[in-house]
């Protein structure tokens, strides 16, 4: 659950939206949408630390030097689907013919296969979806699958950097998130030089308490 963590490492942490995005798997922008709260509805936040996937000595190294990647505890190997399309819960299975039709609509070079691998569907769906015989056409209304939650950025971007490949098209370019990538690059910058900072003071601190005990 990556949105989850993510959610609970933005509330109950400094680490960096990098951070944070590089440990979950999820692209900067998911981040900073959790962080917004514009993602949809307020996540429940997942404690990693509860969850054996990170100590506090670990967030503490992160939030000391932002340019730390954190470092999951391995924990037992569990076994992986390798066959079918992928597993989606229950909550929200509701939303996958929306994700469908926005892909179908946004992104006619992605086959039926890749868009069913993506949204862990079958074809029938994507076939009745396409030709509108969809037994619930009238109420599918295309949205973003990663905004739903079906899919992560980094996964959709690839896929579409895929499909444009294959078929001999240039990739599209999405410009809209161009204002909010400059602002989370000098939002970066600004914690990175507030640590730094930080740092410099605390060991100036430590200098002079040192001399003094001398």
């Amino acid at each position: 659950m990556p949105h989850a963590t993510a959610a609970w490492l933005v509330d109950n942490t400094g680490l960096t939206f990098q951070q944070i995005a590089d440990f979950c798997g999820l692209h900067i922008l998911e981040v900073q949408a959790i962080a917004d709260d514009t993602a949809g509805t307020k996540l429940t936040g997942r404690d990693p630390v509860r969850a054996h996937e990170l100590t506090m000595d670990e967030i503490e190294k992160g939030q000391a030097n932002p340019a730390y990647r954190l470092q999951m505890i391995k924990g037992p190997e569990q076994v992986r689907r390798t066959k079918g399309p992928r597993y989606t819960p229950v909550s929200k299975r509701q939303d996958k013919p929306d994700g469908i039709a926005w892909l179908i609509r946004h992104h006619p070079e992605i086959s039926d296969a890749a868009i069913g691998k993506l949204i862990g569907t079958t074809r029938t769906t994507i076939e009745a979806i396409r030709d509108r015989s969809h037994w619930n056409i009238a109420n599918i209304v295309p949205k973003d699958p990663v905004t739903l939650g079906l899919c992560s950025q980094r996964e959709l971007d690839a896929l579409v950097a895929k499909a444009a490949k294959k078929a001999g098209i240039a990739a599209p370019v999405d410009s809209r998130l161009d204002g909010d990538r400059a602002a989370l690059i000098e939002e970066l910058k600004a914690e990175r030089t507030a640590a730094h900072a930080a740092a410099e003071a605390a060991a100036a601190a430590e200098a002079a308490a040192s001399e003094g005990d001398d």
